[in-house]
């Protein structure tokens, strides 16, 4: 299926001179079953393609962190929002643009698969066995600050 770009599709500069997808900033969801976490392989010709993340992109005006994390696993994976639990969220600030990783936890390990370009494939794995695949360097430089968020909320 198509989606119609949103409002906040495009590059910006945060104040640390990076730049960013996201004019209004951007969001994912890293949904937790047990040990595991869904994770999205990146298209090759995406910003840090191949690379293995959590669903997620740009926010849109006016749009919660939870929503655009929602809509884009909804979009490029066929996620329900019915299906999990908002447990967390850790924003990763960069000043004038931020990243918010929404932490999820369902009851159901759904099988997904990608339903948009952006995506090679989606899997669960083992939040173990995460160092073994080439992770998007944004996601791996937030996992132990991220994890212990997950904890926190998973109780």
């Amino acid at each position: 299926m198509l989606h119609p770009p949103g409002d906040g599709d495009g590059w910006t500069r945060c104040d640390q001179g990076h730049k960013h997808w996201g004019i209004y900033g951007a969001a994912g969801l890293l949904l937790w079953h047990g040990d595991r976490v869904l994770l999205q392989h990146r298209a090759l010709w995406s910003h840090h393609g191949g690379t293995w993340g959590i669903l997620g992109g740009a926010r849109n005006h006016g749009e919660t962190a939870e929503q655009a994390a929602g809509r884009e696993a909804g979009e490029e994976a066929g996620l329900d929002p019915a299906s999990y639990t908002v447990t967390d969220r850790f924003v990763d600030d960069h000043g004038g643009w931020s990243y918010t990783t929404v932490i999820a936890c369902t009851d159901t390990a759904p099988e997904l698969e990608g339903l948009t370009a952006e995506t090679i494939a989606v899997r669960w794995v083992g939040a173990d066995a995460l160092h073994e695949l080439p992770l998007h360097p944004g996601f791996a430089a937030s996992w132990e600050q991220v994890s212990a968020a997950a904890r926190r909320g998973r109780g």
